[in-house]
């Protein structure tokens, strides 16, 4: 992972970008210490997963189409609990 210091990422955004996409990560450092990191749009979206929707996600699981499935809640009485 490439080291920028704050002035010279702003002063190159241009060229910090490009090296996220080609080269992974990019530290940002703020006085010698480490205060960000910046990834490519693909690389975020594959660490948060947001390169599916929920829809897609539920459609891909190993539930999906079970006719058997039971779904019904318990209506068994609560416990008491003293508070």
């Amino acid at each position: 992972m490439r080291t920028w210091q704050l002035q010279d990422a702003k002063a190159k955004l241009s060229e910090v970008i490009k090296r996220a996409r080609i080269d992974g990560p990019q530290d940002i450092t703020q006085h010698g210490r480490s205060v960000a990191v910046l990834v490519s749009r693909e690389a975020y979206d594959q660490l948060t997963g947001n390169h599916q929707s929920l829809a897609d996600f539920l459609m891909a699981s190993p539930l999906s189409g079970m006719q058997d499935l039971d779904l019904e809640r318990d209506q068994s009485s609560t416990r008491e609990v003293d508070l």
